[in-house]
């Protein structure tokens, strides 16, 4: 009788929705706090340690399903999947929050970075008004480029993570 390989996408289903949650979590934290339209870097890096930490979390787990055997290839699809996943629900957060609960969003994010550009005379008010109107209007070309950077992320940490967790079967 065969053994059973546990699912890579039931694993990636089941952390992706949990790093999105966490994701929503620290968004409407952020919110809540009026700190959504900051682009303070420490944000950033938190939402890549929360990715680490969900990855290597479910590449463990997948592993010791998998009567402690994993390849580079099974981690590299979960570290995908997972980020992937995440992006999605990041993505329909971010719609609820900019179409229904506070729709200035783009546009005091585009203010917020603006500003300092403004006021160094770097450009003239019309310039950043314009500007400010064309980043609003093509807000929602970021979607695709957050699915392809986040997944992206997620294969790499999912390559480190196999690099370091990798054990493959003996062939029988």
């Amino acid at each position: 009788m065969e053994k059973q390989v546990p699912k890579i996408t039931a694993f990636s289903l089941r952390y992706g929705l949990i790093l999105g949650g966490i994701s929503v979590v620290f968004g409407m934290m952020l919110y809540l706090q009026n700190l959504h339209i900051d682009s303070n870097p420490v944000f950033m890096i938190a939402g890549v340690v929360f990715m680490a930490m969900v990855i290597f979390w479910g590449i463990i787990n997948f592993k010791k399903a998998n009567e402690g055997f994993l390849t580079l290839g099974q981690a590299l699809k979960m570290g995908a999947g997972i980020a992937l996943i995440s992006a999605l629900i990041g993505i329909l957060y971010n719609l609820i929050l900019i179409y229904y609960i506070d729709p200035e969003t783009p546009s005091k994010i585009m203010e917020a970075r603006l500003e300092p550009i403004l006021k160094s005379g770097q450009i003239t008010q019309e310039q950043f008004d314009q500007q400010k109107a064309q980043s609003v209007k093509y807000w929602w070309m970021g979607y695709p480029v957050v699915l392809v950077l986040n997944s992206f992320v997620g294969l790499i940490l999912g390559w480190v993570t196999g690099a370091f967790l990798k054990k493959v079967q003996p062939a029988t």
